[in-house]
């Protein structure tokens, strides 16, 4: 592999990050930042929801702003540039395999992902004040944070590499939106035990295992999915949206 190609790819993304990083996060996190103010602000400091909430529903929050980013830093690049400035194909020139461009798109969305994440829980706490929150098992919740980004940024290239450019809203309506409000991201999965099959039907969804993952080790005291499981199904996720993926990606790129 043509380290130096690689390299080279992921420090122009990571260039046109950063000149775009405060639209980028503008676009992320105001939606989930509302989320934050109206539920963990005003309902709890009015009476209408119990004041721990807040600590509940931060790990949704940060889950639904890494997916969002990772997604969009992924799947929106590659759609305008497989179907509308074409610029892909001055990446497919370059002396490196196919599946290493897509994979350097990955991790171009991990990054995203990441950066996203780590501005969630600083802008969540200047909202909500003391939170009951911690970091007391780092590697499990490096281990699930890195997941996540993963599972975000390879679902982008899933999607990138799927949609045309006219159903980007038919993907966000019925792709994205359904799986945030039914990923256990306001609530916790052990919540769903008055809906027997719709709590056994959201296994299906990945973004039940972030929130319940990074729920589990930022805030153990609510009710969670074992950590093992959820990392086992992560890993298991991510490996298969990756190899769809990269499969997807080589027959748009030879097409």
């Amino acid at each position: 592999m043509n380290w130096k190609a690689f390299s080279a790819m992921l420090a122009r993304d990571a260039r046109v990050a950063r000149r775009n990083l405060l639209p980028m996060l503008l676009q992320n996190l105001l939606q989930p930042m509302l989320s934050v103010f109206v539920f963990g602000a005003i309902m709890t400091r009015g009476g209408l929801l119990r004041a721990d909430y807040k600590s509940l529903l931060l790990p949704g929050i940060v889950a639904i702003c890494m997916t969002m980013s990772g997604v969009q830093g992924v799947a929106m690049p590659l759609i305008a540039e497989f179907q509308f400035t074409r610029e892909i194909e001055d990446r497919l020139l370059a002396p490196i395999n196919i599946g290493w461009i897509a994979i350097q798109k990955v991790v171009t969305g991990m990054l995203q992902a990441l950066t996203a994440g780590l501005v969630v829980i600083p802008s969540a706490w200047l909202i909500l004040g003391h939170l009951d929150i911690t970091f007391r098992h780092p590697v499990e919740i490096l281990a699930i944070t890195l997941l996540v980004a993963l599972l975000s940024a390879a679902g982008g290239l899933v999607l990138g590499c799927s949609v045309g450019q006219t159903n980007i809203g038919l993907m966000f309506s019925l792709v994205l939106a359904p799986m945030l409000m039914f990923g256990c991201t306001y609530y916790t999965w052990a919540g769903l035990h008055s809906f027997h099959f719709l709590q056994k039907l959201v296994l299906l969804n990945p973004m039940v295992y972030a929130s319940e993952g990074l729920r589990g080790t930022l805030a153990p005291q609510f009710p969670h999915l074992p950590t093992g499981a959820v990392i086992a199904a992560l890993a298991a996720i991510d490996g298969l949206l990756l190899f769809l993926g990269l499969r997807q990606f080589r027959r748009k790129a030879v097409s």
